[in-house]
């Protein structure tokens, strides 16, 4: 399957398929919770809600739809598509499969930015927590491009170095401040960093799918020179591609993605660095299909494990980072033992 030629007919096919999964498991999701809801009214509600099916709910399923579970579900989606369309970037750029949007630090950038101000006792300022983590990440994303830059060139293994250096760091600096928190403050803080999807409004999810769109339309931009960065920087060079421009825009756009997701959710594992892997190994390395397809199957992927985390056990929730780390974890090991036979 990976060997057909790429073309628009394929691309649209894949992607048509992938959005119809996609689109199941977000009914799916929206239905399912520990407040039962009926599958026809329930479908009424979504399709037909302006007509006759919001007359189809009780006010506290619309309540329970509408205002809880339908942008959870949304904003699910978008982390999902953000954290393993960055993690096709990032793979592609550092030129390893095990590559994956953390590798580089901004999960620890972010995380130092949050507990700040969970510390700081900033849960109740609009975006206060948000704010700092994505400033956090920010500045990682600028910090480790300034180490991993070596004059004019960007160094793949010198990238690698310095996320994984930054991220020690930031290590060190989360257990420090963990250390010193208040007893009050470690619940918030451990539940931040195992990710979160619970604390979700229609703001957050704007901003997080306008910054979506925007990286996304300047990523797949550059799916062609980044085909041939791939194969080979000189035979890019050689073919006319601006490399070192094409790794910087990418960087910059995988991280800002990747910030802003974390920012929100919190930390969430192995979703960049599975779904790529995978998607990759059912559909080729021709990033023209690649990304898009990523996308959309990270959206269906997270959903799915955010659906299971907040139902697995009765009356209580489960981090969803703790799901797909459980999903996740055994499933790579599986594949490194299959490539390895």
């Amino acid at each position: 399957m990976s060997r057909k030629i790429i073309t628009l007919a394929r691309v649209i096919k894949v992607c048509g398929v992938l959005i119809l999964i996609f689109i199941a498991v977000a009914i799916a999701s929206v239905l399912i919770g520990p407040a039962e809801i009926g599958i026809i009214p329930g479908l009424k509600g979504l399709f037909l809600g302006w007509r006759e099916g919001y007359a189809a709910l009780t006010p506290s399923e619309k309540t329970i739809i509408f205002s809880i579970r339908l942008p959870r579900v949304i904003f699910a989606g978008l982390v999902g598509a953000s954290l393993s369309c960055a993690g096709v970037i990032f793979q592609a750029l550092l030129r390893n499969p095990l590559a994956d949007p953390f590798i580089l630090g901004i999960s620890g950038g972010s995380a130092v930015g949050a507990i700040i101000g969970i510390i700081l006792g900033l849960g109740s300022v609009p975006f206060g927590i948000p704010g700092l983590a994505f400033l956090g990440a920010v500045f990682t994303v600028f910090l480790v491009f300034l180490i991993g830059k070596s004059g004019r060139e960007l160094n793949s293994t010198t990238l690698l170095l310095a996320g994984v250096i930054v991220n020690a760091f930031f290590s060190a600096v989360i257990m420090f401040l963990i250390s010193i928190s208040s007893n009050a403050d470690l619940h918030n803080i451990t539940f931040w960093l195992m990710g979160n999807l619970s604390m979700v409004n229609w703001t957050s999810i704007a901003l997080e799918g306008i910054l979506l769109l925007f990286g996304f339309v300047i990523i797949y931009s550059y799916s062609r020179p980044l085909n041939l960065i791939v194969i080979g920087e000189e035979t890019a060079i050689q073919l006319g591609v601006n490399v070192e421009r094409t790794k910087v825009v990418l960087f910059l756009a995988g991280s800002l993605i990747t910030g802003l997701a974390v920012a929100f959710s919190g930390i969430i594992g192995f979703v960049g660095l599975i779904i790529p892997h995978i998607m990759r190994m059912l559909l080729g390395p021709d990033h023209r299909l690649l990304l898009p397809a990523s996308l959309l199957f990270g959206a269906s992927f997270l959903i799915a494990t955010d659906t299971v985390a907040r139902t697995l056990i009765p009356h209580s929730e489960l981090p969803v980072g703790v799901i797909t780390a459980l999903a996740g974890a055994p499933y790579f090991i599986y594949l490194l033992k299959r490539r390895s036979v």
